[in-house]
This record gives C-alpha cells, sequence and structure tokens, in this order.
C-alpha cells in the first residue's frame, strides 16, 4: 500500500502542497490558505446540493460550516496583518478565533489607514463592507446578539462546528434547541461566493502594498 506524502503516477491525483506558497511571505501563505478553506466549503455545499438523497449534508455541513469561517479568520488576520505594515505598527494580527474582534480591528485599521494615507473611503473598504454586510446575517444567527458586546454570547468562539459542546461545555445551539436548526445549502452557496470575491480581493490588495513596505 502506498503512503499518503508521496507522489501519485497521475499528476492531476498528486496535490502539491508548496506549488503556491512563498519562502518567507505569511501574509501570502495565509492567504492561499483562506483561499482553500472557502473554495472546499462552497464544493461541500455544492456536492450536497448536486446529490442529497442520503441526507449526508446534515453531516457534512459540520466540515462546511467550519472551513467557510476558517478561512474568513485567516482573510481577516491577512488583511489586518497587512494593514499594520502599511501604518508601521508593530504588530502582526491580533485575537484569537473570535472573528468578530478580529473583524472589528480591521476595521479600525482600515479607518486609519484611510485617514493618513488616501483621506477617502477606499474600494477596498467598499469591498470590506459588503463582505461584511453578506456575513452579517449568518454571523447573529451562529453568535446571537453582540451589540453589547456581551461576554455570553452563546458564540463568542465560532467553534460551533468543531465540538458539540463550547468550551464551558455547555451544548451548542443547534443540540440544545428543540426545533430543527437548518441551512439553506443554496444560500450558503449563493453567500459564501460573495464573501470570498470580496475577502480574497481585499486582502490581495492590501498584500500587495505591503510588500511594498521597506523592511
Amino acid at each position: 500500500m502506498g503512503k499518503i506524502f508521496e507522489y501519485n503516477k497521475d499528476i492531476d491525483k498528486t496535490a502539491y502542497m508548496n506549488w503556491r506558497t512563498k519562502h518567507d511571505k505569511p501574509i501570502h501563505d495565509m492567504i492561499i490558505l483562506a483561499d482553500g478553506y472557502i473554495k472546499a466549503a462552497i464544493m461541500l455545499g455544492e456536492d450536497c446540493l448536486e446529490n442529497n438523497i442520503d441526507k449526508m449534508a446534515d453531516i457534512i455541513v459540520f466540515p462546511m460550516l467550519f472551513s467557510a469561517d476558517h478561512g474568513i479568520e485567516l482573510y481577516l488576520k491577512s488583511i489586518n496583518w497587512s494593514l499594520n505594515m502599511l501604518l508601521d505598527k508593530n504588530e502582526t494580527y491580533c485575537g484569537g478565533h473570535d472573528i468578530r474582534q478580529i473583524w472589528n480591528n480591521v476595521k479600525k485599521r482600515m479607518t486609519e489607514y484611510e485617514k493618513n494615507k488616501t483621506g477617502e473611503r477606499t474600494h477596498e473598504r467598499c469591498e470590506y463592507e459588503a463582505a461584511v454586510s453578506e456575513k452579517s446575517d449568518y454571523h447573529y444567527h451562529a453568535c446571537g446578539d453582540d451589540t453589547e458586546h456581551n461576554d455570553n454570547v452563546r458564540m463568542k468562539n465560532m467553534d460551533f462546528s468543531r465540538y458539540p459542546l463550547n468550551f464551558n461545555k455547555e451544548e451548542h445551539f443547534y443540540i440544545e434547541n428543540q426545533e430543527n436548526e437548518v441551512v439553506d445549502l443554496e444560500m450558503f452557496v449563493e453567500t459564501f461566493k460573495k464573501i470570498y470575491y470580496n475577502l480574497s480581493s481585499v486582502a490581495g490588495f492590501y498584500e500587495e502594498r505591503a510588500m511594498l513596505v521597506p523592511e
């Protein structure tokens, strides 16, 4: 029996982990991984739409949602890192896995960059806000209302698709709720295609500018 981490005789059946990544380019590499996670989430959703006779979507939904959230996290951290370089801050990116904390920090840095460098709203800011808008309903349902920054919001860390319990060993909303908790697969695919387009465009734009900053 062959090994997983070796070549297949068919090049189209071999994945090259370092063809797209670059040595000493962590922001670029973060974007590459983000692309992979988001595309994987979309592909899983499309596969379920194509054939869900056996109701496999009911379990595929968890890695699908995890991949989507992790992809967004990586995009946001790459944007955060690029903006910190452009603003000459001795930081990489903030936060652990709290997407909203990272999201808000990126917005703050973006505003600071626009004020210092351009004095006006940029096209990238508009694309970023479009991505925020597309994700808002999804985030509200998964995370609860965080308008008052409540520490007890049911999904403070986006781990609901990784574990059935949160870090306090409490059941996540889809187990706790006696009614059905569902995902519209068509809406998921449509929404995350838009999020992917907007966040990848913004991340690529700021990465390109950050690479021009002298070391």
